[in-house]
């Protein structure tokens, strides 16, 4: 792999795909979204990549294509298992359909780790030897770094934080997972308690009037329930990465998403409390740090990703 090369990288989300040409930590030429729910799953969109490929290959020296999705991926074959929130994309070739249509290698990898990678190669987890990163967002995603490589696991579905529990006697997750993380800080949920408390403090204000930014412009002015959620919500997320420093004694945690803009309101009461949960070893080293790339990590990691599986 040269440093210079050129890949194509694709974000799909539930209600965008994302694309552009990438090289290195830069994408040099995005392109329009496609909305997702214009297709009709995978049998619709997979045509439609084809030909933007295609499209982008006559302007470009493309050495390979990386996709990145919402859900299990096999990464050998380019095989998606499901993605839980997009309807249509249930045991899904895709690496060999769009391989097929554009004569390129193909490498379909789970969003958050294709983040993951682009803030260990480029961004703010470079130089790390073990890492955590984090997505937040209407779910919780995460994925690993061991020993300097990405870490997928025996089925390659590792680092799913968002599944893990912080109460046994907790929320039910999608998958008889009693006390999901994700239960507890996905936007939906922190929307919906602030609104909660914004009602026990006698305001009329409604969960979709919560969004992370909103929230947190409330409490740097002193909000009583804004600071009220972001303690709340700092706690559980405390609970659920502890658990992960315990068990894979990092040096760096990299959080991403729309949470992770909310700067110091997140991150000073975050580090405190992993700190004051596990011992001086395992928080001496650990740096925890938001993400460099925000919303281009699903389309420089996706890319990175491919390149890096090139002979």
């Amino acid at each position: 792999m040269n440093k210079n090369d050129l890949a194509i990288g694709i974000d799909m989300g539930g209600t965008t795909v994302k694309y552009g040409v990438v090289r290195g930590h830069e994408i040099i030429h995005e392109c329009e979204a496609l909305e997702t729910k214009r297709f009709d799953g995978a049998k619709g969109l997979l045509p439609k990549l084809i030909e933007e490929i295609n499209a982008l290959q006559k302007q470009w020296p493309i050495r390979a294509v990386g996709m990145g999705v919402p859900g299990f991926t096999d990464i050998r074959t380019g095989y998606v298992h499901e993605l839980t929130n997009v309807p249509g994309w249930l045991r899904v070739k895709a690496g060999v359909v769009l391989t097929k249509g554009t004569g390129l290698p193909v490498t379909v990898e789970n969003d958050a780790n294709a983040m993951c990678y682009a803030e260990w190669a480029h961004g703010a987890g470079k130089g790390a030897e073990n890492m955590i990163a984090v997505t937040l967002g209407t779910g919780v995603g995460g994925a690993l770094v061991i020993n300097g490589q990405l870490y997928r696991g025996s089925a390659f579905g590792a680092g799913e934080i968002g599944q893990m529990s912080i109460d046994y006697r907790g929320v039910m997750g999608e998958h008889g997972n009693a006390g999901a993380l994700e239960k507890y800080v996905g936007n939906r949920e922190t929307a919906a308690r602030a609104a909660a408390l914004y009602r026990k403090a006698g305001q009329k204000v409604k969960a979709e009037e919560c969004p992370p930014h909103v929230l947190a412009a409330a409490a740097r002015k002193g909000d009583p329930v804004a600071v009220a959620v972001w303690d709340e919500f700092t706690t559980r997320l405390a609970a659920g990465l502890s658990a992960c420093v315990w068990l894979l004694n990092p040096d760096r945690i990299v959080v991403g998403g729309g949470v992770a803009r909310a700067g110091a309101i997140v991150f000073e009461p975050l580090r405190r409390k992993i700190r004051e949960q596990v011992a001086e070893p395992f928080h001496k080293q650990l740096k925890i740090v938001p993400a460099k790339f925000s919303n281009d990590a699903g389309i420089i990691g996706a890319a990175a990703v491919a390149l890096s599986r090139l002979p």
